[in-house]
Order: structure tokens, then sequence, then C-alpha cells
């Protein structure tokens, strides 16, 4: 493991950016970004857009790592190059900024209030390929729809088993139970979810990354953000405005961000250079300011 990457991301200020739109989730971002499908004609060309999107916002003037400490990208984003150097290592050689990817294939159909994560028969693969980039870490996802006892534990259950395999390959993986900020009992379910990881990362042998909805009451995660088995907790937008996200955010202290669409929200692929600098450096603001509050 990168000592380094490890220290910025102990003692850093600042918030991850989440760049990790994978192939079903990849038209809509095209689309926010203003390439509509029409724009592309196949599944390569899609990801080659989206690469170029991805290499814009990245080698920004805006996109520093004064803000940002870490990026989390989609394993096609990892396997291609920015500047004729693999991303992962232009991230971290070139901007100081700490590297993540991807692993999960995706959720399984919604059962007992959850969806869990579909197998991931390659993760091996990826883990030794991401080692092989200097990638320092992982992130995978699941969702909490309601707050079911059986669903919860089995969520937090199949997180902590993968963690631990992530782990064994010197990587730190991050735990992203999302909690659905729709839910009609969001905040039983999160109080379920604390008991759970706080029982699961005592379990596990080194330190881990949590990915969390931003809590209903504020505060509520401090036990898991003050954990020893717990190097950082971030927080997803979850479909809250960049304004409401903020202002939730900067109400959890030591919770900082891991966004996505309300870091790239208001970025167009039409903007001239001057324009899409000025948008994206008015978003990392913001979102830093609420991270370190």
């Amino acid at each position: 493991m990168n000592t380094d990457m490890l220290t910025r991301m102990r003692d850093g200020h600042g918030f991850l950016a989440a760049l990790d739109q994978s192939g079903g989730s990849t038209p809509k971002a095209l689309a926010d970004y203003g390439i509509a499908e029409d724009g592309y004609t196949t599944e390569e060309e899609m990801f080659d857009r989206v690469h170029e999107m991805r290499t814009r916002l990245i080698t920004s003037p805006a996109f520093t790592s004064e803000r940002i400490l870490g990026a989390i990208l989609f394993e096609g984003t990892m396997d291609r190059e920015i500047h004729g150097m693999p991303s992962a290592r232009y991230l971290w050689f070139e901007k100081g900024i700490v590297p993540f990817v991807k692993v999960d294939k995706g959720l399984d159909e919604a059962d007992d209030g959850v969806q869990l994560m579909r197998d991931m028969p390659d993760l091996d693969d990826l883990l030794e390929r991401a080692r092989r980039f200097d990638v320092f870490g992982t992130k995978m996802r699941s969702v909490i729809r309601s707050a079911s006892v059986d669903g919860i534990a089995a969520i937090v259950a199949q997180q902590a088993h993968i963690g631990q395999r992530i782990l064994d390959h010197d990587l730190v993986p991050i735990l992203e139970p999302e909690v659905d900020i729709h839910a009609d009992d969001k905040a039983e379910a999160e109080r379920l979810l604390r008991e759970e990881l706080l029982d699961a990362v005592e379990d596990l042998p080194s330190q881990v990354m949590l990915k969390l909805t931003i809590p209903s009451a504020d505060g509520y995660y401090t036990p898991l953000i003050e954990h020893p088995k717990v190097l950082r907790v971030v927080a997803l937008s979850g479909g809250y405005s960049r304004e409401d996200a903020n202002a939730r955010l900067a109400r959890n202290p030591g919770l900082i961000a891991s966004f996505s669409r309300a870091l790239l929200g208001d970025l167009r692929h039409q903007q001239a250079e001057e324009a899409f600098d000025h948008t994206l450096d008015t978003a990392v603001q913001s979102i830093y300011d609420a991270s370190v509050t």
C-alpha cells in the first residue's frame, strides 16, 4: 500500500470526486453533460465520449489536490490513459489526488427491502489490475430501500465479506450501503445500519472507508467517523441538490463529500474552457467548504 496515499486520505482536507458512472448510467451522464444518444453510435464510442468528459474534468485547473483528496474511477477509465499516462497514475503523480476504482457490477433485484450487489466473478483480476495501476482503494455500492432488519444485516455482511477480499489484495475498500433518501423509514434504516456497521468494522483486520447517505439526524455517524477501524467516512449526494447536500453535509463534522451529480451537474460539453473551468471551480469550492466545516 502506498503510505503517502494513506497519509493523505487520513490527514488531508477536502473531498472525493465520484467519477464512476458505469455502462448503465453513462448515457444519462452524457445527456446531462449535453451529449445526446445520437452523439455516438456504438458502446465503444459512448465510452470514448465519457472518457473525453472525464479527461476534460480531471485536467481542468479547478480539479486539484488543494481541495480534492481522491477520485473514484470507473473500471474503463482506469484502463484508459490521460495525456499518455494511465488515468489512476495521472491522478496521483500529476495531480496529487488519490485514485480509487469502482468494482461492483451493479445491483440485484430488490428483496427484503434491499438490493444486494451482483456477483463479481472477475473481482480478483480487477483488483490485481488496480494494484498495477497504483490504485489505492475501491468502491462498491448496494442500496437499502427500507428498514428491514434481515435485509440490512445481509447488505452489511456482503459488503464486509467482499471488503475482506479487497483488503487481502492490499487495497482499501470503500463500503457503500446507500440508504435511499426517499425511504419512509430512513432514520430507522440508519439506526439499523449504524449498529451493523459498528459490529462489522470491528471484525475486519484493518481500516476501511465508508460511503453513506447523509443521515437524517445530524452527527449520527460520528461513532463510525471516530472508530479506529474506519479511515474516513464520505457521503454521497443521493439525489439531493448540491445546495441541499452541502447544507446537510456541513451539519455533520468529520463527514466529507463523495459527490457525483452534485459535482458535475452544471458542466456542459458546449461550454468554452473558461466557462467550464469557472463552473467546475464554483462546484468544487462549495463542496470543499461543506466538507471542511
